[in-house]
């Protein structure tokens, strides 16, 4: 997996499945600084703002990139926008010290896909890359409180159609993707296959009407089944 970011190389599981090596970028990730290489993953590419981050994602085209949302001159946000509507292959993970709620919520609205927060431990760290590089979402726990009390604030809209019901078992699994586990992870909880856990996780994507799994933890917590 190629992980762009502002910051060396580096290679983990890509977006897609048969992808054996991904790579990634890091942009401006100053207090992680693991220049390790992982079997499955590796650092290409470092950048000290948002023109060299932009620079780096078009030329190498990373399957994750690591962004601290405080860059010189422009927001991190607008980074994670652009990045995710100009190379929509390239997952971002936020890397900050905030936990406010208003701004993890910006973020995932700008499409991030991952939100850390600095001080969380290296297996961690490792952990959420190989997680939104298998198309998964790595919220950090610290962040997932901001974003679950905002959530419960918004009214749902007069009118709005409830989304589908979902199945007892469906409703298992939303939960411990919740608790940010993995598909594998939750495979071996549940006693069931990793490709069954995905066909399910398909399935509650598709009845929520959601792209990924931080969406529908979001609707969970709407709906009050959380």
């Amino acid at each position: 997996m190629q992980w762009a970011g502002i910051d060396r190389r580096l290679t983990s599981p890509g977006l897609t499945q048969n992808r054996a090596h991904n790579r990634l970028t890091r942009a401006r990730a100053h207090r992680i600084r693991s220049h390790t290489t992982e079997p499955d993953f590796s650092i290409v590419g470092d950048a000290a703002n948002a023109e060299q981050a932009y620079n780096l994602v078009e030329r190498l085209h990373p399957d994750v990139m690591l962004l601290d949302v405080r860059l010189p001159g422009i927001s991190g946000v607008e980074v994670c926008r652009t990045v995710t509507e100009r190379y929509p292959e390239t997952a971002v993970i936020i890397l900050t010290t905030f936990t406010d709620e208003n701004l993890v919520a910006r973020c995932i609205q700008a499409g991030a896909r991952g939100y850390i927060v600095k001080d969380i431990e290296r297996f961690d760290l490792k952990r959420s890359i190989r997680a939104v590089a298998r198309g998964e979402a790595a919220i950090d726990s610290k962040a997932a409180v901001a974003v679950l009390a905002q959530l419960r604030r918004v009214p749902q809209v007069a009118g709005e159609a409830p989304p589908e019901p979902l199945s007892s078992q469906q409703l298992v699994i939303l939960r411990l993707i919740a608790q940010g586990l993995s598909s594998r992870e939750i495979a071996t909880q549940l006693y069931l296959s990793e490709n069954t856990v995905k066909g399910y996780v398909q399935e509650i994507l598709h009845r929520l009407g959601v792209k990924n799994r931080t969406e529908a933890v979001m609707v969970a917590v709407k709906q009050g089944w959380l």
